[in-house]
């Protein structure tokens, strides 16, 4: 630490620098002082409200029966975006004359800066998940910071009846709200449903001899087509077979002959009816071969036919629950809000006061200006007693004589 290895060197350091300490301790002082006199008070006042269990739960579909359904959490939400839009902030601005001593502030500005001075906070209670008990909002804090205590607790008492008085209308209107929603989406639904089956009926008509049971009944025909034909190739070969025995004889007899003109007409009359059966079974496959494109088509209506179902049949359950939401609140048997506990007038201002300001201005300061005449004396290192001569050189001076080029200087020696 330079010079400065022992009690006597640093009170020698003091004693030479204590000027510059005081001068710069001084410094920091009055700006502390300054900051503290012109550093804005700002006071926090809390509202808190009480949010009472539902008398009657509405069980959703899908979930266990002992779960409950809490729209706290979202509730809260809601009230705390209407709460802080523009206008409502406005009309608080306007109401308790809040920023009259800052004429030149913007709407704007006023709005923008009221609403970050206020803070929603929820207290929520954790439900067993293992017996379908979920997580509910016991209580909404709501906490306002400004710059006027009164105001600040003006304020606050203002936004927490605004939450009562639009938790008791707001339930009923979002109710009617969903429930109007759900019963629009499951007309839509049925009208969807309607004309998707008109499209399957078309399709059918359209495509009747492609689709079941017309082309299940031609499948069976050509089956027996088939069969048919075989039964005929059959046919064709005993009678070739018979054909060829008799051309084999040497003599011919009559009845050989008769025989043979027999075989014809059979073999002719075969010809014929397997072309007929024939022709028949190259209809029926010609018209089987778009069966896969009328089945794929029809597969995909009925698909789209049971999605829509399926979502008429959720929306149907999300209007009863809807139904149900409106009787409730009608009855006001759901969750109801209660202010618990109105926001006083707070005392003292948020942060330290203007005391700890100075008083840390004044260590400061005084830290300040230590540390820049060590700095000083660094920059001009200076042996000033024997001992740090003894210490340093490892010389014993003979004589000190004192300095005498002025008197602020007197207690200091020059060594030799």
């Amino acid at each position: 630490m330079g010079h400065i290895r022992n009690i006597e060197d640093l009170i020698g350091f003091l004693a030479r620098r204590w000027w510059l300490i005081a001068l710069v301790a001084l410094g920091v002082t009055l700006l502390a002082i300054s900051y503290a006199m012109k550093r804005p008070d700002n006071y926090t006042a809390w509202a808190s409200i009480e949010i009472q269990t539902a008398q009657v739960t509405v069980p959703v579909a899908g979930t266990p029966e002992t779960a409950v359904v809490n729209g706290s959490a979202q509730l809260v939400q809601s009230l705390q975006h209407r709460l802080t839009t523009r206008q409502n902030l406005v009309t608080i601005i306007e109401r308790h004359g809040l920023y009259a001593d800052a004429p030149a502030m913007s709407t704007e500005t006023k709005v923008s800066t009221l609403r970050a001075a206020i803070r929603f906070d929820t207290v929520e209670v954790t439900g067993d998940p293992a017996y379908g008990q979920p997580t509910q909002v016991s209580a909404v804090v709501i906490s306002v910071r400004f710059g006027d205590a009164e105001n600040a607790a003006r304020i606050a008492n203002d936004l927490a009846q605004s939450v009562v008085d639009l938790s008791a209308s707001g339930q009923l209107s979002r109710a009617r709200e969903s429930h109007r929603f759900h019963a629009d989406r499951l007309t839509a639904l049925s009208a969807e449903i309607q004309a998707q089956e008109a499209k399957i009926i078309a399709w059918r008509n359209q495509n009747a001899e492609m689709l079941p049971p017309v082309s299940a009944t031609r499948r069976e025909e050509l089956v027996t087509l088939e069969t048919d034909l075989r039964e005929l190739d059959r046919e064709a070969l005993l009678i070739t077979e018979e054909r060829r025995r008799i051309a084999a004889r040497e003599n011919l007899r009559p009845t050989d002959r008769q025989r043979l003109l027999e075989l014809d007409d059979q073999t002719t009359l075969n010809q014929g009816q397997q072309d007929v059966l024939r022709n028949r079974a190259a209809t029926i496959e010609a018209g089987l071969a778009g069966v896969a494109v009328a089945e794929r088509g029809l597969a995909d209506l009925e698909r789209d036919l049971g999605q829509i179902q399926r979502n008429f049949d959720q929306a149907s359950d999300a209007l009863a629950e809807a139904d149900a939401q409106v009787r409730l609140a009608e009855r006001q048997q759901g969750e109801r809000f209660g202010i618990l506990d109105r926001a006083i007038t707070p005392e003292h201002a948020d942060g330290p006061r203007r005391k700890t300001f100075v008083m840390a201005g004044a260590v400061a300061g005084i830290l300040a200006g230590v540390i820049l005449a060590f700095l000083l004396d660094l920059l001009k290192p200076i042996i000033r007693t024997s001992r740090q001569m003894e210490r340093e050189l490892n010389l014993r001076p003979i004589i000190a004589l004192p300095e005498l080029r002025s008197s602020a200087r007197k207690g200091h020696w020059h060594l030799n």
